[in-house]
């Protein structure tokens, strides 16, 4: 059982900058993804993309974003179920929530703030026959830890930014990697191509262009994918041990949409008057997946979204405290490992 003061869904920019803001007032966060690492959409869609609106970044990578969000946030010391997605959500008699995983893993807290984005990205699959039959036997659609694939065959399918970069990690780590696209032109930046057909004349990835997998073989895991070349039409086996498709990923509220919350057009409705609650006092929705009157999707008013939220779990939680809101340019940041960020004091002279 995981404890703590606000179990956060969603570890894109909105929930991340939700651990500082509630830092500052020593409350403590454990986040929950279904991605197998933080940063949500920025991470796993557009890494490499630039971001204009971040107040005080001309121009930042959405990757390089999440790393100073990381940074931003370690002092706080968050807790990351990653690779998992919050399924069940059940009121205890304590006044707290229990929010368990599809892996089983249970959390409670007082308080729960849905920072799911656009909802949960569930991947696009292939149209093959006995897909889910193979699924958790052989099959992947996202890579939690590249070490299982140590010294085993393993094929990628797809055109962009996941399946070039994770072809590239994995040639260090298996012992074969094919990569396989429906078209010889990939969607994905063009050092990550370049560095694939490096590895490529290198030996170390087959690359097999234009083709698509027409079956998977196996009587108990993967054994085998049918390959058809789109252009010659040749069709021939394959083996190997795991097949990884990434066809890129499609945003879904998902279980959530179950929890008793108040739903508009897929997204979660909040009184943003206040603090960005929903119809069940303790639970908040802050970022993308929300909706209210005059909504913006917007990094920046998630941010705004979470600086609020906070504020209300505070006095939820500690409800005879009341909290004096001190600027960090004057209180500085402490962190629960002990460290301090203090802002110099100011210099005095005398006017004699």
């Amino acid at each position: 059982m995981i404890k703590t003061d606000i179990l956060i869904i969603g570890a894109g920019p909105t929930g991340l900058f939700t651990v500082f803001e509630a830092g500052l007032l020593k409350l403590k966060c454990h986040l929950i993804d279904g991605l197998p690492q933080p940063g949500g959409q920025l991470a796993e869609l557009y890494p490499k993309k630039p971001i204009y609106d971040i107040p005080g970044y001309p121009e930042v990578s959405a990757a390089g974003l999440v790393d100073n969000l990381m940074d931003q946030i370690k002092p706080f010391q968050p807790g990351f179920t990653l690779g998992e997605k919050a399924t069940d959500l059940k009121k205890l008699e304590n006044g707290n929530f229990l929010v368990t995983t599809d892996e089983g893993t249970e959390h409670e807290a007082p308080i729960v703030a849905i920072a799911g984005g656009l909802g949960s990205f569930e991947p696009r699959k292939p149209v093959l026959e006995n897909l889910d039959f193979y699924e958790k036997r052989g099959v992947h659609y996202m890579v939690k830890n590249p070490q299982e694939f140590e010294g085993q065959d393993i094929v990628i399918a797809g055109g962009g930014d996941s399946a070039l970069d994770w072809s590239i990690v994995l040639a260090d780590i298996a012992s074969k990697v094919t990569l396989i696209h429906r078209r010889n032109e990939f969607r994905g930046a063009l050092e990550s191509v370049d560095r694939v057909k490096e590895l490529k004349d290198m030996g170390k990835i087959d690359l097999i262009t234009p083709a698509e997998i027409t079956a998977i073989q196996g009587k108990e895991k993967v054994e085998a994918l049918s390959i058809q070349k789109n252009d010659t039409k040749e069709e021939f086996n394959l083996p190997t041990d795991h097949f990884i498709p990434l066809f890129g990923l499609s945003p879904k509220l998902g279980p959530i949409a179950d929890w008793g919350l108040e739903i508009e057009k897929n997204a979660i409705k909040v009184d943003n008057s206040l603090d960005y609650q929903t119809n069940i006092p303790g639970i908040y929705a802050i970022g993308d997946v929300n909706t209210y009157p005059g909504k913006l999707k917007l990094i920046l008013c998630g941010f705004h979204e979470a600086t609020m939220m906070c504020q209300s779990a505070y006095q939820r939680i500690h409800p005879d405290k009341k909290y004096v809101m001190k600027y960090t340019t004057v209180g500085g940041v402490t962190g629960f490992d002990g460290s301090k960020k203090q802002a110099p004091k100011a210099v005095v002279k005398s006017l004699d």
